[in-house]
């Protein structure tokens, strides 16, 4: 005979010990596991499918307007993602965001975009959109020095430029003069006039820099030939005469002849009497018009009532005004007056100098 219930007892407890082994615990954990497994399945499919969507719009050509070959976006300083999408899109660019900001992130470009202006052509793909902007693809830019240029329209016009970074704009004259590496006092005449190319989105402190070092290249040459019994003394005075002359013709054939016109004055003491100092002396006040009682106005620029030259240039002269004021023509004259067809005419007295005025400038 056996104990029945010391039979059912005993069995429980084998039952306790082995549900507590971890024999009885594998099919969960493989169940686990199972679900693991298939979530990663899904998850991959699901890459997959959004990858092949994402791979088909890198593909295909971007949607621009109907009317243009192209679009420009211009991607300022410090702009996240989100905003070059924004400014792709409004340029034109008819993508939806999440499209543009996913292909980004696929394309490894979605981290500090380099400023500059971009230019995107009609059948380009977005790859080769994203590329542009990987690998930091921006539009060339160009601004021009004018030749006779006043450093204050020079740097007005920096500072408006759309392909450049206005860094100077805030600058003192003496905070640009240092930043360029210039041990002159005034910026006047400093800058050469040249057309000069950039990526977009640099520092206008570049341009002026090249343009700075160019003159400065151009004056240290001109200077090196200049002749034996030069009045000028420094190649800074050959700098100031070249904005005179640069101001006074823009005829090739008449620099060196005006050129000689103020040597000679100098030479016998004789004020140079050049309108152009006048006016760069009145400044943002003159209104085109220059009046007999400017030309006995005291002023450091004011070349009627002051012998010699003036204190600093007065506009930015190119390589032709540098050479022709320390080059001038051997002449006797002391006087020139603007025919009015580009041209200037020379008088050695000032009877001839009268009647050259008469019939140039007032019809007689």
């Amino acid at each position: 005979m056996y104990d029945r219930g010391a039979y059912v007892e005993d069995n429980n407890e084998k039952l306790k010990q082995n549900t507590d082994r971890d024999d009885f615990a594998v099919p969960k954990q493989r169940r686990f596991r199972l679900l693991g497994k298939v979530s990663v399945v899904l998850a991959v499919a699901s890459a997959a499918v959004v990858g092949l969507g994402l791979a088909a719009y890198l593909r295909c050509p971007i949607p621009l307007p109907e009317d243009v070959a192209h679009v420009d976006v211009v991607i300022p300083k410090g702009a996240s993602a989100r905003r070059v999408v924004e400014l792709t899109r409004q340029a034109g660019v008819n993508l939806p965001s999440f499209v543009l900001l996913s292909a980004m992130k696929f394309e490894g470009a979605s981290q500090s975009i380099h400023v500059g202006r971009y230019r995107f052509e009609r059948g380009m793909s977005l790859h080769e959109v994203i590329g542009k902007f990987r690998d930091a693809d921006v539009q060339e830019g160009t601004v021009t020095v004018a030749d006779g240029m006043t450093e204050w329209q020079l740097r007005a016009m920096l500072a408006e430029h759309p392909d450049l970074q206005a860094d100077t704009k805030a600058l003192s004259a003496q905070e640009l003069l240092r930043s360029i590496g210039s041990s002159h006092t005034h910026l006047e005449g400093l800058f050469a006039p040249d057309t000069y190319h950039f990526k977009s989105g640099v520092s206008d402190l570049s341009v002026l820099k090249t343009a700075y070092k160019r003159q400065m290249q151009l004056l240290e040459a001109a200077w090196q030939t200049r002749p034996g019994d030069s009045l000028l003394k420094t190649p800074y005075q050959a700098l100031i005469l070249a904005s005179i002359i640069e101001k006074e013709t823009s005829k090739s054939a008449d620099r060196t002849l005006v050129s000689s016109v103020f040597h000679n004055r100098l030479r016998v003491r004789m004020p140079l009497q050049t309108d152009p100092t006048v006016i760069y002396g009145l400044g943002a006040s003159f209104d085109g018009n220059l009046r007999k009682r400017d030309l006995k106005e005291p002023g450091i620029y004011n070349t009627y009532v002051n012998y010699g030259l003036p204190p600093t240039p007065i506009s930015m002269p190119t390589k032709a005004s540098i050479e022709a004021a320390l080059h001038p023509a051997r002449t006797e004259f002391l006087y020139f007056v603007a025919r009015g067809d580009g041209t200037t005419q020379f008088s050695k007295t000032l009877e001839e100098h009268n009647r050259a005025v008469n019939r140039y400038q007032k019809g007689k």
